[in-house]
């Protein structure tokens, strides 16, 4: 047995500043015990099963693809935009591959544990070149338990209401994701795919409809040297019709990267990205691209490429 912690800060690229509404460990920040045979708990703002455990297939998680790859609107949290405040998380030792994973978050609302609370469970399982997870998130209260940017239960303005592919369905009571993921190597080549169910129930504003969101991804990666690979992906989100004039738009986005590793923890990277849309978004408007960390476009279309260094502590 043996405790463990994490305090993790995270901060914007362009300009430094904190990110995560301004908290200096506004990532992670959390305390535990593990036990090789027993599993480890963990306490604080953490990640739940579906990032941990499904996340990691995403291609905008590699490093190949950075943020701009993750899927739009990151409404799956495969890029691990968003964590659970005030949660308990236990993962259980592999047995034959096999690890288990569950989380809750208190609502954090003095008097009522169940107010604004969410719960989350998932299963990875890994046996030579195959990985498999599935994983599933229930939360209550989106707007101000999960994607409010402030580590309180606070909401920010630049949490549910940031882009337009969700922000008109910010008053939804419940929000939660069905996912699944995986992955297989073929020597030098990684085949990967991912899927998603996402939905926003009993949306106040919308007479108490729901909108759901099916996400598909299909990737490869292939490391051509030691030291060099490159990789694409291929993404289709899609959204039901929630009024004759909100919902169902499609987003098509295509991502690419190529990677030199430079020594053990440092690497230059280069990766591009590029999004089209149809139909009319959340707002009711003509739905316009909005690929992850830029503002949404003023048409159909937006492009990004990135060049970078990276070095892991």
């Amino acid at each position: 047995m043996k405790a463990i912690f994490t305090l993790e800060n995270g901060f914007e690229l362009n300009n430094g500043k904190l990110a995560q509404g301004g908290d200096e460990f506004g990532r992670q920040a959390f305390v535990g015990l593990s036990s090789e045979r027993v599993g480890t708990v963990t306490l604080g703002r953490q990640y739940d099963p579906v990032v941990d455990y499904v996340g990691i297939y995403e291609f905008g998680d590699s490093n190949l693809g950075s943020d701009h790859a993750a899927h739009p609107g990151d409404l799956d949290n495969f890029n691990f935009t968003r964590r659970q405040n005030n949660s308990v998380k236990y993962q259980s030792p592999t047995y034959d591959g096999l690890t288990l994973e569950g989380l809750y978050s208190f609502g954090g609302v003095p008097g009522s544990l169940a107010t604004n609370q969410a719960y989350s469970f998932g299963a990875h399982f890994t046996n030579g070149p195959l990985g498999l997870a599935l994983a599933y998130s229930h939360v209550d209260n989106p707007a101000a338990s999960l994607f409010g940017s402030n580590p309180t239960d606070t909401p920010m303005s630049n949490g549910l209401t940031a882009s337009p592919i969700y922000s008109g369905y910010a008053t939804a009571r419940t929000y939660q994701v069905i996912a699944a993921g995986g992955s297989y190597v073929f020597g030098k080549v990684v085949m990967g795919a991912t899927y998603s169910n996402i939905r926003y129930s009993n949306i106040a504003a919308l007479a108490e409809s729901s909108a759901d969101f099916n996400d598909a991804e299909l990737s490869v990666q292939y490391r051509f040297t030691p030291d060099w690979s490159l990789g694409a992906a291929y993404n289709f989100l899609k959204s039901n019709t929630v009024t004759q004039t909100i919902g169902g738009a499609k987003y098509n986005q295509i991502s690419a990267g190529l990677n030199h590793a430079l020594s053990k923890r440092t690497d230059v990277y280069v990766s591009a990205a590029w999004q089209t849309v149809s139909g009319d978004d959340s707002t009711g408007h003509a739905a316009v691209a909005n690929i992850a960390d830029l503002s949404p476009s003023s048409n159909r279309h937006q492009a990004v490429a990135r060049l970078g260094i990276r070095h892991k502590f």
